[in-house]
């Protein structure tokens, strides 16, 4: 076995359960006021149209899954499918993404935590909540699926019970007083154009499906694995979602509220009083804490798959820990970057976060046209939806919501790009010398011995000799 290499030990509800935790079901509740108040109180068609948006990226992600079960996510796709240098600008930009969410996750938290506790400075709650992002996913992949398998359960509980308080509030007169109402999908008085801004906002709450491919190489069986792993965690976040907006809209018809950034802890406070809101701002802190883990996870295989082909240095990126199989370098290096939350706000981060997500998004609904239309001549009736109309579809949504970015963000994340094509020409040498490139063999990623053993033995599945059971049957 290849000590330096990721082992093949996830399921489908591990990965399932790490792609859940890294979109962090919580998300709704921190984006609800303010998309309300954008998409004017039609919010659960704004939600609808998010969904079928980002639901034509996700099929392009698991189509490019399957044609690489890697490691490296739109770096990797792009690189393999479109061109090296063009997937190294691309993995840098995403970057953004996967280094920045970790950090994202201690400043939401922290939040929350200085208003119950005014008087612990914010850097101490930035440093405690690093480390306990860090730890777990050092450890092995396997403690960050389980841990991230608990804290998914108990935000669904929250879910769960969120939806309980507010069917009992309807039935008691509060709001609507009714299950069915139009508003919130439709009001002659709201334009098409303001639900789609709506929908642009929301389209962010969906991010997270994207992780589940950075874990292919940890994954068994990840060709089939990852894109029905993908599709099951993305349609239970749009019920979810979905689901939560029309009730919340039911109990709290329109978009009047105090602060828009807190409108969900009003409805909170309005269903289940000053119990209900504790229990909320501690679901919204556990959330956090599982979406810190899952993407500090996924993130630091996207630079392990960079640093592997020395597109990043390999002595730090491309390292595996030899116990824990974990790369354990690539982990401590986003836990310092993670500090650096102590003097950054939410707002900045998020914005450099966008800029990187959309990129990626557009450059795989690409790599899909490349790959399979463009190298692979699929080209039949079924294959041009397949693999050129329903992808161009995804990149020009992608596109159009890249386009709506704010100025500043625009302009952050291109400087950004600007210093990886510096980057680039430094390691191509201007170009002349191409640029080191991974060259994926199934061998050189081991499974579980047991997994190991059960594809060298497939009549001996759970310790059972079945050949032996059926000789001693005739024997009878």
């Amino acid at each position: 076995m290849n000590q330096k290499a990721l082992v093949r030990t996830l399921t489908l509800s591990q990965v399932v359960f790490l792609g859940i935790a890294w979109n962090n079901p919580m998300v709704f509740f921190n984006t609800y006021g303010i998309a309300a108040v954008t998409s004017q109180g039609v919010i659960t068609s704004a939600y609808t149209i998010a969904f079928l948006a980002i639901l034509f990226t996700a099929l392009s992600y698991g189509k490019m899954a399957k044609a690489y079960p890697i490691s490296g996510s739109a770096y990797t796709f792009t690189q393999k499918s479109i061109n090296p240098e063009i997937g190294f600008l691309v993995g840098w930009t995403i970057l953004l993404d996967y280094v920045l969410t970790p950090m994202v996750t201690c400043l939401m938290s922290t939040v929350f935590l200085n208003a119950v506790f005014p008087d612990i400075p914010h850097y101490v709650w930035i440093i405690l909540l690093t480390v306990s992002i860090v730890a777990p996913s050092m450890l092995g992949v396997e403690i960050s699926a389980f841990a991230s398998k608990i804290f998914v359960i108990a935000q669904i509980i929250f879910v769960c019970l969120f939806w309980i308080l507010t069917v009992k509030s309807l039935l008691e007169g509060v709001g609507t007083g009714s299950f069915l109402s139009s508003k919130p999908l439709f009001n002659p008085d709201v334009s098409l154009s303001v639900i789609l801004a709506g929908a642009s906002i929301l389209c962010f709450s969906f991010l997270g499906f994207d992780s589940l491919t950075t874990l292919s190489e940890e994954t068994i069986n990840p060709e089939k694995t990852i894109p029905r792993a993908i599709i099951i965690m993305l349609v239970f976040i749009g019920v979810l979602y979905i689901g939560s907006s029309y009730l919340a809209q039911l109990v709290h018809p329109g978009f009047s509220f105090k602060h828009a950034d807190s409108a969900a802890l009003e409805i909170a406070l309005l269903i289940g009083g000053n119990l209900f809101k504790s229990i909320f701002i501690t679901a919204v802190i556990i959330g956090n804490f599982s979406s810190g883990v899952a993407s500090t996870t996924s993130a630091s295989r996207v630079l392990y798959a960079m640093g592997r082909d020395s597109a990043l240095p390999k002595k730090i990126f491309g390292y595996i820990h030899p116990n824990f199989k974990t790369p354990s370098r690539g982990i401590l290096v986003i836990g310092a970057v993670s500090l650096i939350a102590i003097f950054l706000t939410l707002e900045q981060v998020i914005k450099f976060i966008n800029f990187g997500g959309l990129i990626a998004f557009t450059s795989v609904n690409l790599s899909v046209i490349a790959h399979y239309f463009i190298r692979n001549h699929k080209r039949s009736f079924y294959d041009c939806i397949r693999y050129l109309f329903l992808p161009l579809i995804g990149a020009a949504f992608t596109l159009w919501l890249w386009s709506h970015l704010e100025m500043e963000a625009l302009v952050l994340g291109g400087i950004w790009m600007v210093c990886g094509f510096v980057y680039l020409v430094y390691l191509t040498k201007w170009f002349r010398k191409p640029l080191p490139e991974f060259h994926f063999d199934e061998e050189m990623i081991p499974q579980k011995e047991e997994d190991t053993d059960r594809e060298k033995n497939p009549q001996n599945v759970s310790g059972i000799d079945r050949e032996a059971i059926h000789q001693q049957v005739g024997d009878l």
